[in-house]
């Protein structure tokens, strides 16, 4: 219900996790007009990474599970486009394409095949069929990055600007009501966009409270 309110008049590019909540908005009917979904890459390799950590999973000792070599081939297999990604960044909308297509496409298509390979070998209730349903169910948006360069191949760089705020919730707890939220929100917003301008939000913000009650 808040994406589709949040995002009713966005027409565009969405990239993010699989949350449900999201659907409506890929919808073919809706008004007006559907968004394009980008999936992260990052979402599908954790699922995959947290079965394949040698180093976390020594520290777990003899409670630790055996490492799956499944999860290791996948996350060796997706850090390889990683790679590719790390040596187009800065690039240009046309040239990231023209590179995807060229070294990252053939890669993508060969996950795809082992990914299908391996998973009949695989129980419903394994761990790691899970992780490549969750993949293999939404290959149209995880692929769409195939078709697009200004799509990244996850949402890092969002979800480490939201950080510092979900830290924050701790200190503050409860919003304590809708309208309280959308306060939280707006001074969010304003924080958040002189970061993004090089302004030091708290000097800002003293000059603006300052300076508002003389202001017309």
């Amino acid at each position: 219900m808040h994406p589709e309110r949040h995002l009713k008049t966005f027409t565009g590019i969405l990239q993010a996790d699989a949350y449900g909540g999201y659907n409506p908005l890929f919808k073919v009917d809706r008004n007006p007009a559907p968004l394009a979904q980008a999936l992260c890459w990052a979402h599908s390799r954790r699922k995959f990474f947290v079965m394949a950590d040698i180093a976390a999973n020594a520290k777990r000792g003899s409670k630790a599970a055996p490492i799956s070599p499944m999860a290791l081939e996948a996350v060796k297999r997706i850090d390889t486009l990683f790679d590719i990604e790390k040596e187009i960044n800065g690039l240009t909308a046309e040239q990231r394409l023209e590179r995807r297509r060229q070294d990252s496409q053939p890669l993508v298509e060969e996950l795809h095949d082992w990914l299908q390979t391996e998973r009949v070998k695989l129980s419903r209730s394994s761990p790691v069929a899970e992780a490549m349903d969750y993949m293999l169910k939404r290959w149209d948006g995880f692929t769409s990055f195939l078709d697009d360069g200004r799509i990244c191949l996850t949402n890092n760089a969002a979800e480490r600007v939201l950080r510092g705020f979900a830290l924050g919730r701790k200190s503050w707890l409860f919003a304590g009501s809708d309208r309280g939220a959308e306060r939280t929100v707006f001074m969010a917003t304003l924080i958040v966009s002189a970061k993004l301008n090089n302004v030091d939000p708290q000097a800002w913000l003293t000059d603006a409270l300052a300076t508002l009650p003389t202001r017309r």
